[in-house]
């Protein structure tokens, strides 16, 4: 297929500056320890309450308040300041939700009704009633879930300097790839640089647009809604939270669909920045689904469904019946694709040439920039090495030793974790870094997990809670990337490192701790954790379930069937053919596929709108610069919808903390 013009405007946008700089210093760490404080615990309640991942939002809220301290003092920050401290808020936030997971999953009705509830190990989370209600992660019942994940953290973190690190070198050094998607992130760092260096650019002045939008947005769809229900006895919702539900009103003539809409303006935002063809390609596939759904009724493939189940309960008897197999199809699909677009850009580059043109720069493996802040490769390769050792040994003694093997069983094979750890990651991350590299876009081979665990013969359901050593680093190396483009050493990111892990290492504990205690998770308090958690312990124990010792049909059994996997793989494969010899974008591709499957229809159709609004109104009215001014737009909307999130989760938290005295 063609190269899209999208990546052509991404891929131009920004080159890599000739100085590198320091970007760690005072101000950053203490704005560490603010975010520690204050955001990760509005991240988790959004998350629970609205499905929002504010992570993006927090970050930017948290830099433009360095920002604007910086400029009342009449200092200057630089890009390298701006993205540490940037990195360090994401690491720090994103840290805090996986007790509540766990705590809720040995709870979970459909997990006892799939039967893996007296199969889930108790390192993963204590299954006794008496301790759950309590509800305190200070018990002694929880030492060993909380010092496992404070460990697997610690790995993890350590991990991301380790083939991810190796893999840009070799990809970004050697390759000369253009990743075309880095920009967009180091863009809003230049225009913050540029708002604390006292310069009205045109960056800040796009920033400052979406803000205000995300501002107003916020304040009728989270602050109102989460304000009153802390106050008063009910909430006012004048957007319904998370989506509206439709169903019911066209169940009679779109049998098995369900129709959700969700009226986040987030959506239309996020549909206006991702490439236009993809955002088409989603809506035509979420079209097809309207119509193939009620024809799948007809013939008794969705025999599970009946009038009045609602969208949620809809999704869940159609992923039982029809769609589980069905997406593992699509999912191959695009796997194959990118695949084949890998294999043809190898084939392009045989004679030894880099995407520049010229030949393969091999000796910038050993002789990074100078200035850069890069370290050995060699030192790369060893935390690699050690990283995946330690998950493998990890693994093995948890699923093997601690959790045992159930009579007639067998223990899980000590040499598929090897293969996971040093053959399949390093063969996934670089296709998919080189994917990445190219196009934008991750390569992911799918159920290579769930095939292995089956296969192996392993009766349990240990296994799905090891910390098992598969994993795919082209993330890192995007990241490495942006960095680059920002102008920071490296070296900073490692002083970031060990400055965030005891934040985040505290404060996961700390704030799953307060917000359970305030009431159960999921409940009405929290809506979205109400609305979806049991429909993602419903999804998730289908496959748990392959692996459970006993005779008798597995649930996992039930909904696995090749015949749908290879109708997914053949109706992908043929919507791919008929578009490339048509000559169309490959993104166009990727949308179908996503709209075929209807794990998200609610979020569809106002990306779509935004996909319009950005392509035939504000592109014809900006022009060529539009490109530019949708990144920067979307982040400032994402620190607007955060700035009023920390204000409502504020009044909220101290709604909840207030002691009624007697009098």
């Amino acid at each position: 297929m063609r190269e899209d013009q999208e990546f052509r405007e991404f891929r131009d946008l920004m080159k890599r500056p000739d100085r590198f700089d320091d970007g760690v210093n005072w101000g950053t760490i203490i704005m560490a320890l603010f975010v520690g404080l204050l955001m990760t615990p509005a991240q988790l309640y959004m998350q629970l309450v609205a499905g929002i991942e504010m992570g993006s939002a927090a970050q930017w809220v948290t830099v433009i308040l360095y920002v604007e301290v910086a400029r009342r003092a009449m200092a200057r920050l630089r890009r390298p300041e701006i993205f540490v401290l940037f990195y360090m808020c994401g690491a720090v936030i994103h840290s805090g939700g996986g007790l509540l997971w766990n705590q809720f999953l040995v709870q979970s009705e459909e997990m006892r009704k799939l039967g893996i509830t007296e199969h889930i190990p108790a390192w993963f989370a204590p299954s006794d009633p008496d301790v759950l209600g309590q509800r305190s992660f200070f018990m002694k019942a929880w030492l060993v879930p909380i010092g496992l994940m404070i460990l697997t953290l610690l790995v993890s973190r350590l991990d991301h300097f380790g083939l991810g690190y190796v893999m840009f070198r070799l990809t970004s050094d050697v390759e000369k790839l253009p990743f075309p998607m880095a920009p967009v992130g180091a863009m809003g760092m230049t225009a913050l640089a540029d708002a604390a260096g006292q310069r009205e650019s045109w960056q800040w002045r796009v920033f400052s647009m979406g803000g205000a939008g995300g501002l107003a947005f916020g304040v009728v769809y989270l602050a109102l809604p989460n304000v009153t229900g802390a106050i008063f006895a009910t909430s006012l919702e004048i957007i319904p939270l998370p989506f509206v539900d439709l169903t019911a009103y066209t169940e009679q003539t779109l049998p098995t669909m369900p129709m959700m809409v969700s009226l986040d303006l987030s959506f239309i935002v996020m549909g206006m920045v991702l490439p236009f063809w993809a955002m088409v390609g989603a809506f035509i596939g979420l079209l097809f689904t309207m119509a193939l759904n009620p024809l799948l009724y007809h013939f008794g493939l969705l025999h599970s469904w009946e009038p009045g189940l609602g969208a949620i309960r809809t999704i869940q008897a159609n992923t039982m019946d029809f769609y589980f197999s069905f997406g593992l199809g699509l999912s191959v699909a695009v796997a194959v694709i990118g695949l084949l677009h890998l294999l043809r850009g190898f084939l392009r580059s045989r004679r030894g040439s880099a995407a520049g043109g010229g030949p393969l720069q091999w000796r910038n493996l050993l002789r990074p920039p100078a200035g850069r802040g890069d370290f050995s490769i060699w030192l790369g390769l060893l935390i690699y090495v050690g990283s995946t050792t330690t998950y493998i040994a990890l693994t093995y003694y948890l699923v093997n030793v601690v959790a045992g093997i159930p009579p007639g069983g067998r223990p899980f094979p000590l040499w598929l974790l090897i293969f996971y750890g040093f053959v399949y990651t390093p063969f996934i991350s670089y296709v998919s870094a080189r994917m990445e590299g190219i196009v934008g876009q991750q390569v992911t081979i799918p159920f290579v997990r769930e095939a292995t665990f089956i296969l192996s013969g392993y009766k349990g359901a240990a296994i799905w809670f090891a910390p098992i050593p598969l994993h795919n680093y082209s993330q890192q190396v995007q990241f490495f990337r942006t960095t680059e483009l920002t102008g920071t050493k490296f070296t900073s990111l490692i002083k970031a490192e060990l400055i965030i892990f005891p934040i985040m290492a505290v404060g996961s504990i700390l704030f799953a701790q307060f917000i359970w205690s305030i009431a159960e998770v999921p409940s009405a308090l929290f809506p979205y954790a109400n609305e979806f958690w049991e429909l993602r312990a419903y999804q998730q124990g289908l496959l748990y379930s392959s692996t459970l010792p006993g005779e008798q049909l597995s649930p996992f059994q039930e909904a696995f069937d090749w015949q749908y996997i290879a109708a997914g793989l053949g109706l992908s494969l043929l919507v791919y053919g008929v578009l490339n010899h048509f000559g169309l974008p490959i993104f166009l591709v990727y949308g179908v596929v996503r709209g075929l499957d209807q794990s998200a229809p609610h979020a569809i159709v106002p990306m779509f709108i935004g996909a319009l609004l950005g392509r035939y109104v504000l592109r014809k009215r900006y022009g060529e610069n539009w490109a530019r001014y949708r990144i920067v737009f979307a982040a400032g909307f994402t620190a607007g919808m955060g700035l009023i999130a920390m204000f409502s989760f504020g009044l909220v938290l101290m709604s909840k903390s207030a002691v009624k005295l007697p009098f």
